[in-house]
């Protein structure tokens, strides 16, 4: 059967609440035929998502409605594997069997693009395998600091990585960590330096569309490739909602990405010491 990610809107609800509405769906999920795997709850933004193994959407709202009344905002169809790589599971955990009451993740997630520069014009300079060479720097130091600040590579792009964080501290904390490893190899490779793009912006899984962090990887990307080589750029929302020292951010102009009528804030990341 498909696998689906809803969206509810439960203003005022705890996590006590929302533990009990999990197991009252549990307990009328086989009427309908349907699978609750997991869900992640957001006390602070009155959300919670719920992954679902389901013949169809209706389905789905039918066991919500029976079993407490709260039937999803928005349903969309996702990949497990998908699911996995941005949020890291598609299962309760053990704790949250163990104890229902247990705080659960909020499922809000920091999304990195990086992107390494001229990488079509280093293959024809380079030829094939010495640019397969820079990116296989590119990828072990990025895939260093990821590891390091509990970053989640969500998907390689040739030239760049995806990556996911569930704190926005630690995706900043990562990109910073990135372009300094990038800016040390450079120190001692000053024939062929290596330049990175970083992007960041942070939102739900499940928001007005049909894609998973639809509009946040969007925006990340864009932003991504409107930063300078050697530039972290991030969104207004890793900013406004960063638990540091702000003063590492200075906006830049605002520029109007594709798809989006107004111009949008955006904020260069401090990161050389």
């Amino acid at each position: 059967m498909p696998i689906y990610m809803d969206r509810h809107y439960i203003e005022g609800a705890t996590q006590h609440a929302i533990a009990n509405a999990h197991a009252k769906d549990l307990k009328a999920e086989a009427k309908h035929g349907v699978r609750f795997l997991t869900y992640w709850f957001d006390e602070a933004r009155c959300t919670a998502f719920c992954l679902v193994d389901a013949p169809d959407v209706d389905s789905i709202k039918r066991t919500h409605d029976e079993a407490h009344g709260d039937v999803p905002h928005e349903i969309i169809e996702v990949d497990p594997a998908v699911v996995e790589a941005f949020l890291g599971r598609v299962n309760d955990p053990p704790a949250a069997r163990e104890n229902p009451d247990a705080e659960r993740d909020s499922a809000f997630r920091a999304i990195m693009f990086t992107d390494l520069r001229d990488s079509t014009a280093m293959t024809q300079r380079l030829g094939d395998a010495g640019a397969l060479h820079w990116l296989h720097v590119h990828n072990a130091l990025t895939r260093n600091a990821l590891r390091d600040h509990d970053g989640r590579e969500v998907k390689h792009l040739g030239d760049g990585i995806m990556a996911s964080f569930a704190s926005i501290e630690r995706s900043i904390d990562c990109a910073i960590a990135i372009q300094r490893s990038f800016d040390s190899y450079n120190a001692d490779h000053g024939d062929a330096p290596l330049h990175l793009r970083i992007g960041l912006d942070a939102g739900e899984p499940v928001e007005d569309n049909d894609d998973l962090f639809g509009t946040t990887v969007q925006m990340a990307s864009r932003i991504c490739a409107h930063a300078a080589p050697d530039q972290i750029l991030v969104a207004s929302a890793i900013a406004e909602k960063f638990a540091g020292d702000k003063s590492i951010f200075r906006e830049v102009e605002r520029f109007t990405p594709k798809g989006v009528d107004q111009p949008i804030a955006v904020y260069e990341v401090a990161w050389r010491v």
